[in-house]
């Protein structure tokens, strides 16, 4: 069992919350996640104590270039060599560690995408998908782009695809000399979530994270009127903006706008936007990876790294189910929460 500050965390403690379809998942983690989990502990004491020792050997690798370069040349052209060997030394210290922990997360997350018949890819191609994110100016231009962790299926009769993106700008600047430098800038890091609905919607409505003190800026370019929420608590943390009134209404009620903070929350992300165009809403949400294992110094069966990455499935899928139980063949519903 894991500990959580002073109490130990159960495998019920694990799936507490989680909504009632997760209720295979207590078995199949006793029969067959757990005892495959156990069976590669060996190997991630053995992959952590590789990385330990590497660590003091890149560490020794800095320092001796940073040394010689002052003694010798009285230059701090070794500071940048050291930090080059040091590095690469700590990096090959830690392969064995890295390939571990992705397999840890297949381990985990291949078992629920399972059960529910979706499919996770850890290393997927450009989704299309991510060009209707940004013409809908939920993410911005980007020059170079990698994904990962991408989860496709059916949630209910809702197709939906859930993808990670790093979107980074090329910027060139030009000193008083004339000397050029280009710098990779990361404008996007973040989850992204498209589904899919059996019914279109008239209009188009977008919801930005109040942005405070750059409200015009946010505002400007955004086609449609300002929508004011009907709770106030929501109305001081979100922007939105729609060509139909009447529809942001029937869709953003308290409870869908209390599920999108708390799969924010759950992502540990920031500035959330989402839209609601044709007959899709897309999400996204700037912040650290998720469906991790979490650390690898904790052992392999740490019931930690199983709720967490239960947690992520579960934001996901909650946010569906309220959008669903909206969206009928006849239209909206206002309070079709579930």
């Amino acid at each position: 069992m894991a500990k959580k500050g002073t109490e130990e965390l159960t495998l019920d403690g694990a799936l507490a919350g989680l909504p009632e379809d997760f209720g295979f998942f207590a078995d199949r983690y006793r029969t067959q996640i757990q005892p495959q989990l156990a069976g590669r502990e060996a190997d991630r004491v053995a992959a952590v104590k590789r990385q330990q020792t590497f660590t003091i050997y890149g560490v020794l690798a800095a320092i001796a270039p940073s040394v010689a370069g002052f003694w010798f040349f009285q230059s701090p052209f070794g500071l940048f060599l050291g930090a080059i060997a040091g590095f690469g030394v700590y990096a090959w210290g830690s392969q064995a560690l890295n390939k571990l922990a992705k397999e840890t997360k297949l381990m985990l997350v291949e078992p629920v995408s399972a059960q529910f018949g979706m499919a996770f890819d850890c290393d997927p191609p450009a989704p299309g998908e991510i060009m209707e994110f940004r013409s809908l100016g939920l993410v911005p231009g980007w020059d170079r782009s990698s994904f990962e962790d991408q989860l496709t299926g059916q949630r209910g009769e809702a197709p939906f695809k859930f993808f990670e993106a790093h979107l980074e700008e090329k910027r060139t600047t030009t000193d008083s000399k004339g000397n050029t430098r280009t710098t990779w800038v990361t404008v996007f890091r973040g989850q992204c979530l498209v589904a899919k609905f059996h019914k279109e919607f008239n209009g188009v409505t977008k919801v930005f994270r109040d942005a405070g003190f750059f409200n015009a800026l946010t505002k400007l370019g955004q086609k449609g009127q300002r929508v004011k929420l009907e709770d106030p608590v929501f109305e001081k943390a979100f922007e939105v903006y729609s060509t139909d009134q009447i529809e942001a209404r029937f869709i953003l009620t308290p409870d869908f706008m209390e599920r999108l903070q708390k799969l924010e929350k759950t992502f540990q992300g920031k500035q959330l936007r989402c839209a609601f165009a044709g007959g899709q809403m897309l999400l996204a949400v700037e912040g650290k990876n998720q469906f991790e294992p979490g650390s690898m110094y904790r052992p392999m069966d740490d019931l930690d790294r199983v709720r967490d990455i239960l947690q992520d499935f579960a934001a996901v899928f909650l946010l569906i189910d309220a959008m669903s139980s909206k969206v009928t063949p006849e239209g909206l519903r206002p309070n079709g929460v579930a």
